[in-house]
């Protein structure tokens, strides 16, 4: 699929207010005058969009060249500088030091296995600044092994329709969506092109969280659940993390 229409489609489909409250979530979390922050997994660029605009000196990391490309975009034509960076969170040995890192929207959970994600915290620590802050949510055991399977979302409008499809993973506490995208061609207004995706998440228990946490060298880890200051519990859906270096 082309990005442009891919961007278009995920914006479309995305509840705007999640990206506020992940917002208010990291102000209320981040100490003053912790300012410089790198948004990891950081897409089509709403969220780094709106750290710029509050004030913060954003750097957005991103697998995805086209991705970046659209992020970009969207910087322009909201009038604020961020660095965009391509890139994987894997690796993030030449990215400099930061007073926080962000990685929301359950982007650890694409880690293939219990390895990446514990680089991807090894690496983190290591971009800290002293007393810096890493910021992050995951689903939930509850979220992956309850509520998405056998999950079914449907939308459509006039220019596209999507389906969302979610069935259990072969791993322990994973999952698989199936997403199928119908885009209008863009030479023929009555014939619809068909778009296939497979995403694959995995999440782990929170105690296996911290103990990846602790390994990495974080010792002052409070955990959160969806989008509040209030502990978890066993039908929370996402658990926010705030890592202290």
């Amino acid at each position: 699929m082309a990005y442009e229409t891919f961007a278009f489609v995920y914006d479309e489909v995305m509840d705007d207010r999640l990206y506020e409250q992940w917002l208010d979530f990291s102000k209320r979390h981040l100490p003053d005058g912790k300012k410089n922050i790198l948004e990891m997994a950081c897409g089509t660029g709403a969220l780094a969009v709106d750290f710029a605009k509050a004030g913060f000196t954003v750097t957005a990391l991103d697998l995805s060249e086209e991705m970046l490309t659209m992020a970009s975009k969207r910087a322009a034509e909201e009038e604020v500088q961020i660095q965009f960076v391509q890139g994987n969170m894997l690796d993030l040995s030449e990215m400099g030091q930061y007073d926080a890192v962000t990685c929301f929207s359950d982007s650890l959970c694409y880690m293939s296995n219990r390895q990446e994600v514990q680089q991807v915290f090894d690496d983190v620590y290591q971009a800290l600044e002293e007393e810096g802050v890493f910021l992050f949510d995951v689903h939930s055991i509850h979220q992956i092994d309850q509520v998405f399977p056998e999950y079914s979302y449907h939308y459509q409008t006039e220019e596209f329709a999507f389906l969302w499809d979610s069935y259990p993973g072969g791993k322990e506490h994973s999952i698989e969506h199936f997403l199928t995208f119908f885009v209008k061609a863009h030479d023929n207004e009555e014939q619809f092109v068909r778009y296939d995706e497979l995403h694959q998440e995995r999440t782990y228990t929170l105690d296996s969280y911290l103990m990846m946490l602790e390994s990495s060298g974080f010792m002052d880890v409070a955990v959160y659940a969806d989008f509040t200051d209030e502990a978890p519990t066993e039908e929370s859906c996402r658990w926010f993390f705030v890592c202290k270096k």
